[in-house]
């Protein structure tokens, strides 16, 4: 019975620090460059877009195609950045607790 209750006291506090994990994911912002530098992307900790530069000598006529690449993949850098700081947070949160391999957290 003992067991029980210290996995539910266990479960409680793990999920109000995941709670916490989550507001804190709203003020991590990664960065996420392509093409040497030229275009950068930032992400909120929840995958939401807060800025974009490009830099102007891509801004000439027929680069259109290039700066959507360029915008993709510095988007998907960014995101990168951001799965491994949550990764990494939500690690720290759980460790000591006996939770199952593959299981992804937040849920």
């Amino acid at each position: 019975m003992k067991d029980i209750l210290n996995i539910m006291k266990q479960a409680k506090e793990m999920q109000s620090k995941m709670s916490e994990l989550q507001e804190d994911m709203a003020n991590v912002e990664a960065q996420g460059t392509a093409g040497g530098g030229m275009v950068t992307i930032i992400l909120s900790g929840k995958g939401e877009l807060k800025g974009v530069t490009i830099d102007p000598s891509l801004l000439s006529d027929g680069e259109a195609e290039m700066i959507e690449d360029l915008l993709i993949a510095a988007h998907s850098d960014a995101k990168t950045k951001v799965e491994e700081i949550v990764a990494e947070k939500t690690r720290e949160l759980t460790a000591g607790l006996p939770i199952p391999p593959g299981m992804k957290l937040p849920f």
